[in-house]
């Protein structure tokens, strides 16, 4: 990767002195050193400042193009469609069919066609030149997705990207760079951030029910067995095979960079990972294709990625797309005051001093040892419910779906954020550090599980927040 300046590792320096003396031999050991593979921050071109905070012009009606209806795609034009305030302009896949079963649902609700856009793998580009356009909405295989994102700003349009938006430290840069340079949005469509557990658990954070939150977990661990025929033309499978690190880091690490104030005055400093051997898909490749890929097959089973913040804190983040586990994103974060888990039980563990000392709370109960029970969590979940999600939305949202609701309140925050001149509640710079895992887990790997260099992707903007904030007209 050319952006990654690769240090000599100082490894297995180990050194062994031997002294005789009268009575035995004695051996001193001394401590294994390793240094430090540091990644190159390139300079911000001259008269081009950060997008933090970075609000634009208000867009009361926000005309909308898709490209990619595949697996995602279809989804969220749905949910667009329960929006107020949005015209869906413009639809683009490779398949026909696609684009044609999907306007054809549009007609059936009442809505006017789509102008369709179908036939190659460039085809997209007319879309995005499209002048009557306000947001591209990019849900394709995870290769195009930078590509489409820095030509849609260039050509206009604010950008919203699905997950994981960029895949090496060239993409990072040039999404950053570019939404710089035009001031456009570009949004990467994390839903795991608007999961209802996760939303109140962030609100009790930032309400100090935790204490200060020291260490996370996160991750991605969903058995990918019976879906790989889903993906076109088998693209994720390919990309498993190809590649190593965490392929998938940003459902496991949004919710817990947003508790921990990540580039809002906290910064993510390094990280090392390594991963087990393979095992299971190349068996599944083999079972079902006929194919070995064993000694070509580069991601590990599971994946373990430890990362260290500027403040001394510490998130856990982990991979497993491999073997038959239950679903789970081990969503956790460890204060000092307090705990939440959501998997595979939803819980908040918290002590007495976690709430002001007239609160109405049963304290005796509250020793930090067990979760509370079922009728203080229902209350903590109404008390604590995060303010963007009021009864309308939450009503709506569960009934629209897409991940149980969490998918629609996604789109419906991105969209009211740009109705109202609004920043969105999440930046280029949260999208720049979840996908750099990608890159920097596998060079670490390459490494001997080294220590990796995080950027600072804002350049020395880290610490002008206080902390994360979901913008509401006033």
């Amino acid at each position: 990767m050319k952006r990654i300046l690769s240090i000599s590792l100082l490894l297995a320096v180990t050194v062994l002195f031997v002294g005789c003396g009268a009575t035995a031999q004695k051996q001193q050991q001394q401590p294994q050193t390793v240094q430090m593979i540091r990644t190159v921050t390139p300079e911000r071109a001259a008269g081009q400042t950060d997008v933090l905070e970075l609000a634009t012009e208000a867009l009361p009606v926000v005309r909308v193009g898709f490209i990619g209806l595949g697996m995602r795609g279809p989804g969220a034009v749905y949910r667009m469609m329960n929006i107020p305030g949005v015209e869906i302009v413009a639809l683009c896949d490779v398949e026909q069919d696609r684009v044609k079963k999907v306007n054809d649902r549009l007609e059936k609700e009442g809505r006017p066609r789509a102008k369709e856009f179908y036939g190659d793998t460039a085809v997209w580009r007319q879309l995005s030149a499209l002048p009557e356009l306000d947001l591209i909405y990019i849900a394709t295989p995870w290769n195009t997705h930078a590509m489409m994102g820095v030509q849609g700003m260039k050509d206009g349009k604010h950008v919203a990207i699905e997950v994981p938006a960029a895949m090496n430290m060239d993409e990072i840069w040039d999404l950053i760079n570019t939404s710089e340079q035009t001031r456009k949005h570009c949004m990467q469509l994390e839903n795991c951030v608007y999961d209802f557990f996760e939303l109140t658990s962030l609100n009790m954070a930032q309400q100090g029910l935790f204490g200060e939150v020291l260490y996370g977990e996160g991750a991605y661990i969903h058995n990918l067995e019976p879906f790989w025929k889903d993906y076109w033309h088998d693209w994720r499978l390919e990309y498993n095979i190809n590649n190593f690190g965490d392929l998938y880091p940003t459902h496991g690490l949004g919710p817990v960079a947003q508790a921990m104030n990540i580039h809002r005055g906290d910064k993510m400093n390094y990280l090392t990972s390594t991963q087990t051997k393979t095992v299971a898909i190349p068996e599944f490749i083999k079972r079902t294709q006929g194919r070995d890929v064993s000694k070509d097959f580069r991601n590990g089973d599971h994946t373990v990625t430890i990362i260290k913040t500027e403040k001394g804190k510490v998130i856990n983040i982990q991979h497993n797309v491999a073997d038959p586990r239950p679903y789970d994103r081990m969503f956790q974060l460890t204060g000092t005051k307090g705990f939440a888990n959501k998997y595979p039980v939803e819980g908040w563990a918290l002590t007495a001093d976690s709430f002001d000392a007239n609160a109405k709370v049963d304290h005796e109960k509250l020793d930090g040892h067990s979760f509370v029970n079922k009728e203080m969590f229902d209350k903590l979940m109404k008390e604590y419910r995060h303010p963007i999600v009021n009864d309308q939305l939450l009503e709506t949202a569960k009934k629209v779906g897409g991940h149980g609701g969490m998918d629609f309140i996604m789109d419906y925050r991105m969209i009211y954020c740009l109705q109202n001149g609004l920043p969105l509640d999440m930046d280029v710079y949260d999208l720049a550090e979840w996908c750099a895992l990608i890159p920097l887990t596998g060079i670490s790997i390459e490494n001997g599980s080294a220590p990796v260099e995080i950027p600072d992707f804002t350049r020395g903007g880290w610490d002008k927040l206080g902390k994360l904030e979901f913008a509401t007209k006033k």
